[in-house]
């Protein structure tokens, strides 16, 4: 659930009035799917590279500490990879990686970004992986878009013994006021709450069978940049890119004259809590 703005926003933003335009509540009917929103993606790949945010240092440190066994020289598949975001994180530590993603636009910017990497086409719900080949299967910002009545048996076949099943999300940190602001003017006008779907992220959630163990942990971490940087960075949303382009326009309209009002010098502190959970198979 979205955290209600305050009644006086220490930003300067206006809370009282909302020149946002609100829409209907979603219906069944309106609602896209989330094989529409999972492809959506694809015809924003270059934006969705420029734009997103990365992942701090802390989060491969909380991954190798709880996984009991370090990234470097480990074997690891990065799964729902997208542009490489996570995965040049992962190689750069010195991981032995290699990404699987479904997405024709997401694959071809990560070729792009990424030449010596290589990527396979592939879903966590038929990963095209060897048994037992691995010491880590990362999901970046994925999870959700498998079915994990599937995934979870994909990922204990082609883990190791002792390998680790790890899954993070940037999540917004709504205990920011202009943050819980920004994510209620979005619910409003799209009828859905980005942030609460970001944030109901558990153990349950990720695997409802019980057959994994997972430890959560959260690390907290923020980045500078323009305002321009960031419209472009939530537009990048599956929820932005399967709505009417009007509609969306509208929106991003009015969010940019909202913060340059409460950020006069044209950028904002993105605040966000990386949820991490990570499971180990039996040794």
């Amino acid at each position: 659930m979205t955290t209600p703005p305050p009644a006086h926003s220490p930003t300067g933003a206006d809370t009282t009035t909302d020149p946002t335009p609100q829409a209907p509540a979603p219906t069944p009917e309106t609602h896209p799917t989330r094989t529409t929103r999972a492809h959506s993606f694809n015809t924003a790949a270059a934006q969705y590279a420029a734009n997103r945010p990365s992942y701090p240092p802390a989060l491969f440190d909380a991954i190798e500490d709880l996984a009991g066994h370090p990234l470097p020289g480990s074997r690891v598949a990065d799964i729902g990879a997208g542009t490489g975001i996570a995965t040049a994180l992962l190689n750069a530590r010195g991981a032995d990686v290699i990404a699987v993603e479904p997405g024709d636009g997401m694959a071809a910017q990560f070729r792009r970004t990424l030449p010596a990497v290589p990527i396979i086409r592939g879903t966590g719900d038929d990963l095209p992986l060897a048994t037992a080949s691995l010491d880590f299967v990362t999901y970046a910002q994925a999870w959700h878009w498998t079915d994990p009545a599937r995934a979870v048996p994909e990922a204990l076949r082609v883990l190791r013994p002792g390998g680790a099943l790890a899954l993070w999300w940037n999540t917004d940190a709504l205990d920011v006021p202009w943050i819980a602001e920004a994510a209620a003017r979005t619910a409003r006008h799209f009828g859905i709450d980005v942030s609460a779907e970001k944030r109901n992220v558990n153990a349950q959630a990720a695997d409802p069978t019980g057959r994994l163990d997972f430890t959560r942990r959260t690390v907290r971490w923020s980045r500078r940049v323009p305002v321009d940087t960031h419209l472009a960075n939530i537009a990048s949303h599956s929820v932005f890119l399967v709505n009417d382009e009007e509609h969306t326009a509208t929106f991003l309209a009015a969010e940019r004259e909202h913060l340059l009002n409460a950020f006069p010098d044209g950028s904002v502190e993105e605040v966000y809590e990386v949820v991490l959970l990570l499971a180990k198979t039996k040794t």
